[in-house]
């Protein structure tokens, strides 16, 4: 059953009171004072975004949704845009990154690299 608040009037104590939904929701005390109902805002949780520079917020929040591999890539494309777009230079710090340490590691250029197209299946 639903909880409700009142506030007393005069005083301007506040009391919880549980009542069904179908239920009158006023209040009225031993001393036959009615007390005013209080209106909250409910306690609704709505999914932030994910910072595009935090790998944990990342990992953190792909594993809380229980992602599908297709859906953290999208996510990890949208999250690599955002970094484009919030720096002055339009590059992903991120994605640079990879980029370089690919081509450290091989010796050749990434075959993502801009003027290369992506190979696909």
């Amino acid at each position: 059953m639903p909880i409700y608040e009142y506030s007393h009037p005069e005083t301007g104590k506040v009391i919880e009171v549980i009542q069904g939904m179908t239920d009158k929701h006023t209040f009225v005390d031993d001393q036959g004072v009615e007390w005013k109902r209080v209106f909250n805002l409910p306690n609704a949780a709505i999914d932030t975004s994910v910072n595009p520079f935090s790998e944990q917020e990342f990992v953190d929040y792909t594993a809380k949704k229980g992602m599908t591999a297709g859906e953290m890539m999208d996510l990890s494309g949208e999250l690599s845009k955002k970094r484009e777009n919030s720096k002055d230079n339009g590059i992903d710090p991120v994605k640079q990154k990879t980029v370089t340490e690919y081509e450290k590691k091989t010796g050749k250029a990434h075959p993502n690299k801009s003027g290369n197209k992506p190979r696909t299946l």
